[in-house]
């Protein structure tokens, strides 16, 4: 199973206490504000709004909220200027890490994400250091109390997705990245219900960390993930599922 997989697992089972922070809708608005400032303000015609609108709606976001943000980005109402900037590196063992962030300030932001990556056993690269070992694919979650698991196999493959992967608690389907929308829109037209549906990171290969790399490696990803200005965060580590619970228990 990828680093992506087992992270973007973790992120789900811990998204209820994010959200009762307020850090998820934080995040979606900045998505938001940035989607219809660089493609418009009409999610039919533009594909970045359209899954950040489907994220906002999936946690709830009430719907003065979204058309604030949407509003903030064409600019009918006043707002912070967002920036797209990505960040990379490498944490402890070696483990590769890809940031996507949103930023009103790229210097004290890159400032902070230099300083944890200091901080906590890895050091920051340049960038394309770490981009070509991922590849951008689409990634669609399904809750599995809903459907057998060669049931939606089926359905998802004569959708177009490329595979479909079962974890804890949900089903992860995977689609190339110019047939996300295509395969989205076929689910849901055969009343197939989503948890979620993104454009992600999948790294090409793993790399296997244990003891106290893979804890120190988790703490500086949760600490990444927890910045207000980290959109997401894609690493390459392979950690046993037994580790992750002792980590994440201790």
């Amino acid at each position: 199973m990828s680093g992506h997989s087992k992270w973007h697992s973790i992120k789900h089972k811990k998204a209820k206490v994010d959200a009762a922070r307020g850090r998820v809708f934080t995040k979606l608005i900045k998505e938001l504000t940035v989607a219809a400032r660089i493609g418009g303000g009409d999610p039919e015609s533009n594909p970045r709004l359209r899954t950040a609108l489907t994220a906002a709606k999936n946690a709830n976001m009430p719907g003065k909220n979204i058309d604030n943000a949407i509003k903030k980005g064409t600019g009918e109402l006043p707002g912070v200027v967002y920036e797209d900037v990505n960040y990379e590196g490498y944490g402890p063992g070696g483990v590769a890490i890809f940031i996507e962030a949103v930023t009103d300030n790229k210097v004290r932001t890159v400032a902070e994400i230099r300083h944890t990556f200091s901080k906590h056993g890895g050091n920051m690269g340049e960038n394309g250091s770490v981009a070509w070992m991922f590849e951008r694919r689409g990634l669609i979650t399904v809750p599995k109390e809903q459907y057998t698991e060669d049931e939606l196999m089926e359905i998802a493959l004569e959708s177009g997705a490329e595979d479909m992967i079962s974890e804890d608690e949900l089903y992860e389907i995977y689609t190339g990245f110019e047939d996300f929308q295509v395969v989205k829109n076929n689910l849901e037209e055969q009343s197939i219900i989503l948890e979620s549906a993104e454009l992600t990171m999948i790294p090409q290969n793993t790399v296997k960390v244990e003891g106290k790399q893979a804890e120190q490696l988790m703490k500086l990803i949760e600490i990444f993930d927890e910045h207000d200005d980290v959109q997401n965060v894609y690493a390459n580590f392979d950690i046993d599922d037994q580790e992750i619970e002792r980590i994440l228990s201790a």
